[in-house]
């Protein structure tokens, strides 16, 4: 028997309340605020194990992959950026949609990009690719954990960026690799 993967369509607002995470109104919109640690990552001085540290409720993994529910996204596979014939050692995940939703758009393969729901299986760090190195912090809340992934759903209906931006993040990242920057693994 197949399993079906949990549709979650985007919502109109913000409501923190509901189960449908916030809508891609904007840049680093994140996902609902941990209801262990109420979104500060901690609780009484020790990082949150609900969020792991995180303060989200709810992960996201943009990719072109067909996926379901329950399947596991490990490190190993083919990169994405920098030297393509290199193999991965991390899998990556984010708290907002506009992350996932550029993980989704510039994947490699054919046929539009998905936007998974998923969990980590395992520890959690910050993505030095898009914290300090582009922006200060983290506030793509993107991180990165050498455990797979479990996918717990799909959202559906997301808008993908505009024609001209997602051009010139395309434009930039084939200059980049031009460049021989590498992704920091």
């Amino acid at each position: 028997m197949m399993a079906v993967i949990k549709r979650v369509p985007m919502a109109s607002n913000d409501d923190l309340k509901s189960d449908v995470p916030a809508a891609n109104s904007g840049r680093f919109v994140v996902s609902h605020p941990c209801n262990g640690c109420h979104g500060q990552g901690d609780i009484s001085g020790q990082p949150c194990l609900n969020c792991r540290g995180t303060g989200a409720e709810r992960f996201f993994h943009g990719t072109k992959a067909d996926l379901k529910t329950g399947d596991l996204i490990k490190p190993g596979h083919r990169a994405n950026f920098g030297n393509r014939d290199r193999t991965t050692t991390y899998v990556y995940l984010t708290a907002t949609l506009d992350a996932a939703t550029w993980g989704a758009e510039l994947a490699l393969g054919e046929g539009r990009g998905k936007i998974y729901i998923v969990e980590p299986t395992g520890t959690l760090e910050d993505d030095p690719n898009l914290t300090d190195k582009k922006f200060p912090g983290n506030p793509t809340k993107s991180y990165r954990s050498r455990e797979p992934l479990r996918v717990i759903g799909e959202v559906v209906d997301w808008r993908g960026h505009d024609h001209t931006e997602l051009k010139a993040m395309k434009d930039h990242v084939e200059r980049a690799k031009q460049q021989g920057v590498e992704p920091i693994d």
